[in-house]
């Protein structure tokens, strides 16, 4: 039977072989996926390792991506999810409940306090802080379901006990879930930290930043090595309609590459501002885990034993200095862009009031308007130049 021209055109046969061997996996794009038959259509499981069903559950495109992003990690399930935010959400809706209790560091990613206050608020779900430097301020309850784990913060850097903090979750029966986007799978394996072969849950990670390396990409990531904990999360995923675009994961997927090069040349240059940054007056305090006099630089070596670390450095400002001044200080500087986020080609600055971020004491941090220097690809000699020159438009009377 001969259909009319345009029913041809839409059930024209693909006459092309589809499917080559190429140094790219092929892109999917797919809302809809075509089952061959009714037999492929009722012996299939949303619990396959590669359930193609509907386009929010999964292509080949997206389980590439998320098969890589595991192995990087050192896991081996994992779930994508639009944004890292996404993903954080995504593991709190999943194992929280009503009359639970998570604890979450006192330097937590400001995000996720905020989604857990949301969740206290309308829920009654209780949040407890603890301090991230001090793992007997973790008191785990018959409550507890569930701590958040930051390794380092994200804006003061301190590094975590992690390994006493995982052993008294564990022993309280408490799941762990680490932020892992610092690390980013590369300075230390969070399934895997110590001879004991002691590790996390969970991880979650902002593949906007390193994986992606572009500036331009909103993804998040969730990794476990259960696969108990992985359909949990599957189930919830999928029950939020949780998907990212095949584009999108092909763009991260050509990205990792070049990761551990980019992470590693980040790192390398912010030890060389690092060097710099003490010798200037102005700070009353430089934070990065690699000082020995830095919160958590002992636990750093502990966990990070080839002395790995992301490309981010934070300073504290003497007090004499005003929010003015830093204005001055930021707006002055032309290599360094104003802007969240990290792991790109183009180095970012950000100012912070830590005073309005923090619950707990914090003796180990220096009063003063706190600036965050996310590093890129630039030459670091370009960007120690490009401080100096901010640097100097400061009031002169605070030069000392």
């Amino acid at each position: 039977m001969k259909h009319k021209p345009q029913t041809q055109l839409i059930h024209a046969p693909r006459q092309a072989p589809q499917y080559i061997c190429s140094i790219q996996p092929p892109v999917f794009r797919a809302s809809t996926i075509v089952f061959k038959d009714t037999d492929a259509l009722f012996n299939r499981h949303w619990t396959d390792d590669y359930d193609y069903s509907y386009g929010t559950h999964g292509t080949p495109t997206t389980f590439t991506l998320g098969d890589q992003i595991a192995q990087i990690e050192g896991g081996k399930y994992c779930l994508l999810a639009p944004s890292g935010l996404s993903a954080i959400n995504l593991v709190n809706s999943c194992f929280l409940s009503h009359g639970d209790e998570v604890w979450v560091s006192d330097n937590i990613y400001g995000p996720n306090m905020e989604h857990l206050r949301n969740l206290e608020h309308r829920y009654g779900i209780a949040v407890k802080i603890y301090n991230s430097i001090d793992a007997d301020s973790f008191k785990p309850t018959a409550k507890t379901k569930l701590i958040w784990l930051e390794a380092a913060g994200s804006v003061t850097l301190e590094f975590p006990d992690l390994i006493r903090l995982i052993e008294k979750a564990k022993q309280a029966q408490v799941l762990t879930a680490l932020d892992n986007t610092w690390g980013a799978g590369l300075a230390f394996n969070a399934f895997d930290l110590n001879d004991q072969h002691l590790g996390v849950d969970i991880t979650v990670h902002a593949l906007t930043k390193y994986p992606s390396g572009g500036g331009d990409i909103l993804m998040g990531s969730v990794v476990t090595r259960d696969q108990k904990l992985h359909h949990q999360l599957y189930q919830m995923h999928a029950l939020q309609g949780i998907c990212v675009s095949g584009d999108d994961a092909a763009q991260v997927q050509r990205s990792l590459a070049s990761m551990e090069l980019r992470y590693k040349h980040q790192s390398n240059s912010a030890i060389q501002l690092l060097n710099w940054l003490i010798l200037q007056n102005e700070f009353a305090q430089v934070l990065h885990p690699a000082l020995a006099d830095s919160a958590g630089h002992l636990y750093w070596k502990q966990v990070c034993q080839h002395g790995h670390s992301a490309g981010l450095i934070s300073v504290i400002f003497k007090p004499e200095y005003q929010l003015e001044d830093i204005r001055i200080f930021c707006d002055r500087l032309t290599l360094f862009k104003l802007g969240f986020s990290w792991g790109g080609p183009l180095s970012l600055v950000m100012l912070y009031d830590l005073t309005q971020m923090r619950q707990l004491e914090t003796p180990h941090l220096s009063q003063g308007l706190l600036v965050r220097f996310c590093i890129g690809l630039e030459h670091p000699i370009d960007l120690i130049q490009d401080i100096e020159n901010a640097l100097k438009q400061l009031p002169k009377q605070h030069h000392k």
